[in-house]
């Protein structure tokens, strides 16, 4: 196999750009073409890229041999089937997210990918930030102890979905960070929202989200908060940690602080608590763009045969249960199983 790898890229709205700048600048890579609906969405383009591709027609992409992988960044309606067809077409596919509109779809994907030997990867970028990373460092060390619960708010003013609901926005970075770093998969489900601006599209929810070992996460998601927040809360019976996004300099604190059960008690009335408080440290994170890092992997698993670590399966788990989220919203915030 060459040591240039050729990608093409169809969608440059909201998120395409940031791929297509990423793809373009890695050494690996060979930006072929550049796809969207839109003509002024491609003259953009080609003036930031003259030297790429410009097409209409994604079918122009898959018709070429010499494309090795194609990115895919358009609305989540339209992932199955393009994904489908580059497969068909023996290209390596990298889905955004969330990455198919049913788990279905995500699953009929997932053993096309196997089938047909080609990596299948979804653009979860939260799984390749450093912070994240270390977080995960962490929780795996035993440094935080067993994980009681965690607690995440993603919020923001805006951007307005026309095709999907906050939950379907949002969420799928909260599920598949939950279950990347707790190694596990939810049991059950429970959401509440409601929509103020646009029927029957939830603008602000909240998940909660069990897991085994008596572990639950509570996920709050907004398109109408004042303030931008993406925020993570993990909390240990030894020591406990918080992942702020948007804290430049400290992303990482982590918490010694913990509850102490009174070992020794001659009735209920004498149980006491003890309290430990503790230092407070944020260990050194090396700073470097999440999107970078996510498309260098994508290479790298073509390139050596690896499977992606957010992967055609963690994909099709994060959508299950984003349906399930949906089931309970639409049926008065039942517990659903997944």
């Amino acid at each position: 196999m060459s040591n240039t790898f050729n990608v093409a890229v169809i969608g440059s709205g909201y998120w395409g750009p940031n791929l297509i700048r990423n793809f373009y600048q890695l050494p690996k890579v060979e930006l072929s073409y550049i796809c969207d609906l839109s003509n002024e969405r491609l003259s953009h383009m080609a003036s930031l890229y003259p030297d790429i591709a410009q097409t209409k027609d994604y079918k122009d992409i898959l018709q070429d041999t010499n494309v090795d992988a194609v990115c895919i960044a358009t609305p989540v309606s339209t992932h199955f089937k393009l994904a489908w067809e580059a497969l068909e077409a023996d290209k390596h596919v990298l889905l955004e997210k969330p990455m198919t509109a049913t788990g279905e779809e995500a699953r009929k994907l997932t053993e096309l990918a196997e089938q047909k030997g080609k990596v299948l990867m979804v653009g979860h970028t939260f799984e390749y930030t450093a912070p994240i990373n270390k977080l995960k460092e962490i929780i795996d060390s035993g440094e935080l102890g067993k994980i009681l619960y965690i607690n995440m708010s993603w919020l923001n003013l805006g951007v307005f979905r026309e095709d999907v609901n906050v939950v379907w926005d949002l969420a799928p970075h909260n599920i598949s960070l939950l279950n990347m770093l707790l190694k596990e998969e939810p049991r059950t489900i429970k959401a509440i929202g409601s929509a103020h601006y646009h029927e029957g599209k939830e603008d602000v929810a909240f998940l909660n989200v069990s897991y085994p070992d008596n572990l639950i996460a509570h996920i709050h998601l907004s398109w109408i908060d004042p303030a931008k927040t993406r925020k993570l809360t993990v909390v240990g019976d030894k020591k406990m940690a918080i992942f702020d996004d948007l804290n430049d300099t400290e992303p990482i604190k982590i918490f010694d602080k913990s509850i102490i059960k009174q070992p020794y008690y001659e009735s209920y009335g004498e149980f006491k608590l003890l309290y430990n408080w503790g230092d407070v440290y944020s260990p050194k994170i090396e700073n470097t763009e999440p999107l970078k890092v996510q498309c260098s992997h994508f290479i790298d698993c073509i390139e050596k045969g690896k499977t992606p670590q957010s992967d055609g399966v963690s994909g099709m788990r994060v959508v299950e249960a984003l349906e399930a989220a949906e089931r309970s919203l639409k049926n008065n915030s039942e517990w659903v199983q997944l």
